[in-house]
């Protein structure tokens, strides 16, 4: 079996579940609303925070992928920065109890933290203080990071820090691994397209986009999209939500169709998970068509649960799943 290490922001996911909207109307959060926050502002939030029943588990875009694969028992690796605080802790210890070659980086600033508040109408309020994760850098990285990997999955969000992006696909691509790249959000793409078509060109052999990302970056609909990014890298994948997913590459295209009958309680990491199930099948030469249909069967698992961190038993099933369909 091939090997895969991801490399993303490092953040704690902490949530809390309020019984009403004052709180959002005290700390001036926006309900619903997914904004950055400074060092002030966190340490606020955590003054609160410590006062109430929490819940934690490891998150960041790549880290829900990474996590998705350990629980496959695939052992990726994952490169990240933290703090050296209780978070950081968290996140290293909890990486390696899920069998995750946790390589982090090491910043003086606290770790990465997802603050997340839910209302009891099921409406998610998100403050994200990047911290340390936003402290990695191009030159914090160096070749012994990638070494003995086939993959390497990188999180979209990372592009913002374009000398960080290109340098650890310049390493990956020195030790000879494919490139994977998630576009992460249509924003994002939309105020990079010049540097996405250039690393799509001469880096990334894999893309994973949603509709909205493919479109952001072409300017097409979906098959037109498909067309002109499967053009300059090896294969493509854009997700449809409901709709399942399209996979292209070379002259072969494939359509997923997901169940009619899916029961959604939180579309978080929905596309995470997607990720992880392709990436399983590719690094077990499964074909494009197993590829997406067991991607398909871990974003449908995810979203029928609060957050990103599934039960045993929830794994039990996905993986009975994904052998009947390996076997069919």
């Amino acid at each position: 079996m091939d090997k895969i290490i991801g490399m993303g922001n490092a953040l704690v996911d902490v949530l809390v579940t309020l019984p009403n909207d004052s709180l959002l109307k005290q700390m001036n959060l926006p309900k619903g609303s997914m904004q950055l926050i400074d060092d002030d502002r966190y340490i606020q939030i955590k003054s609160v925070f410590d006062t109430m029943h929490t819940e934690r588990s490891t998150g960041g875009s790549a880290g829900n992928t990474v996590k998705a694969l350990a629980a496959l028992n695939v052992q990726p690796g994952f490169i990240g920065k933290i703090g050296p605080d209780a978070m950081g802790d968290f996140f290293r210890e909890d990486g390696i109890r899920r069998g995750i070659n946790m390589k982090l980086l090491k910043s003086k600033t606290y770790s990465g933290v997802a603050s997340t508040f839910i209302t009891p109408d099921g409406e998610r309020t998100f403050a994200t203080h990047l911290g340390a994760a936003h402290t990695m850098h191009a030159e914090d990285l160096y070749a012994d990071l990638f070494r003995g990997y086939t993959y390497l999955y990188m999180e979209g969000y990372l592009v913002q820090d374009h000398d960080l992006i290109l340098r650890a696909m310049q390493l990956a691509k020195d030790e000879g691994l494919q490139v994977c790249l998630d576009m992460a959000s249509y924003n994002i793409v939309a105020e990079n397209i010049d540097f996405f078509e250039f690393l799509i060109c001469r880096y990334v052999d894999v893309v994973f986009a949603n509709e909205e990302e493919a479109k952001a970056l072409t300017g097409k609909e979906v098959e037109d999209a498909l067309d002109e990014i499967s053009s300059q890298c090896s294969i493509v994948i854009v997700k449809l939500g409901a709709k399942g997913s399209v996979i292209k590459k070379g002259t072969e295209m494939v359509q997923i169709h997901t169940s009619q009958e899916q029961h959604v309680v939180d579309t978080t990491g929905a596309g995470d998970f997607y990720a992880a199930g392709f990436l399983y099948g590719l690094i077990n030469g499964y074909s494009l068509n197993k590829c997406g249909m067991i991607g398909t069967v871990l974003a449908s698992a995810v979203i029928k649960s609060v957050g990103t961190t599934l039960p045993k038993h929830q794994w039990d099933e996905i993986k009975l799943n994904i052998e009947e369909l390996v076997q069919g």
